[in-house]
């Protein structure tokens, strides 16, 4: 069976929807987000919305700028978009090319999730923040007794994702597919994603993250659904709201996104002795990527 679709994936701030652009213009594609806050109108600097690449190339994207954050969005409302996004795709004879930094979210189409339709999870989410830290860890570890990330035993926003999470994990299970993805990953080396990692970060607290987050409060969106929305979001309201100050704040956030990064690698490793084939490059080298990609394409082609 031939290909049907390019997975772009890999840690955070290491080009990833650069190389996706490139490709899309390359191979009459379009892009479909695999991002879960980069579906929020208005949070642009503190999810990368790196959109200038794409519409320099006359690109057209999917699930990016979709909804307001006061909405619920979730892992089946991305399926359910996703599923839609490729069929539009191809249906005009275009290729897809899915490209983010959600990993569940990728994992959800490689890994063929079926999610039965659940309820909007607002009431859900009320009610988990009615509780406190105790009460909050007692339910997390009784959905799962594993281990959890350290980081996620912190603070009751990040106790409620990883609930949120384990959650929906009840409802994931597989189908057959018709998708056959070409999965690329881009993977330099650690000490140029961190590298990387903190060089973005201050590019984006000087192009006006900050306020990004002030316009944000104004509009309405309270400061507990903001610091829910994690990493840049959480760190920058409590700078924004006065608990942290400017160093303390830029510290944490620095380290969070470079922990990010190591749980996302970890993500795909895990989904690799699952059987997902990824091919793995150490850099951006486009050029590479593309004689790749092309290669295996057409190999496809002359076997079909």
């Amino acid at each position: 069976m031939n290909y049907n679709l390019i997975t772009i994936l890999g840690p955070t701030a290491t080009g990833k929807t650069s190389i996706a652009a490139k490709l899309a213009a390359e191979l009459n594609g379009e892009i479909i987000s695999a991002d879960s806050r980069q579906v929020y109108i208005g949070m642009d600097i503190g999810t990368g919305k790196d959109l200038n690449e794409i519409k320099y190339r006359n690109v057209n994207y999917h699930l990016i700028d979709i909804c307001e954050p006061t909405e619920e969005y979730n892992l089946f409302r991305f399926k359910k978009d996703f599923n839609a996004a490729f069929r539009e795709i191809t249906a005009q004879k275009k290729f897809p090319i899915l490209v983010g930094g959600t990993v569940l979210y990728i994992s959800s189409v490689l890994q063929n999730y079926l999610l039965p339709q659940i309820k909007s999870d607002e009431e859900k989410l009320k009610k988990l923040l009615s509780l406190d830290k105790n009460e909050l860890l007692m339910l997390l570890f009784s959905l799962s007794s594993k281990l959890h990330n350290t980081t996620d035993l912190i603070n009751k926003e990040r106790i409620i994702k990883a609930i949120l999470i384990e959650q929906s994990k009840e409802n994931l299970s597989n189908e057959k597919s018709n998708i056959v993805s070409l999965n690329i990953g881009i993977k330099p080396e650690r000490s140029i994603i961190n590298q990387n990692i903190t060089g973005r970060l201050k590019a984006r607290l000087k192009s006006g993250m900050i306020k990004e987050v002030e316009a944000l409060l104004q509009k309405g969106i309270k400061k507990e659904k903001l610091k829910f929305f994690g990493l840049e979001y959480r760190y920058l309201t409590q700078y924004v709201t006065g608990e942290l100050n400017y160093n303390d704040m830029f510290q944490k956030l620095n380290s969070a996104i470079h922990n990010f990064s190591k749980r996302q690698l970890t993500w795909f490793r895990k989904m690799e002795k699952e059987g997902v084939e990824i091919n793995w490059f150490k850099g951006t080298n486009y050029d590479e990527i593309l004689y790749f990609t092309k290669a295996e394409l057409n190999k496809k082609d002359a076997n079909t």
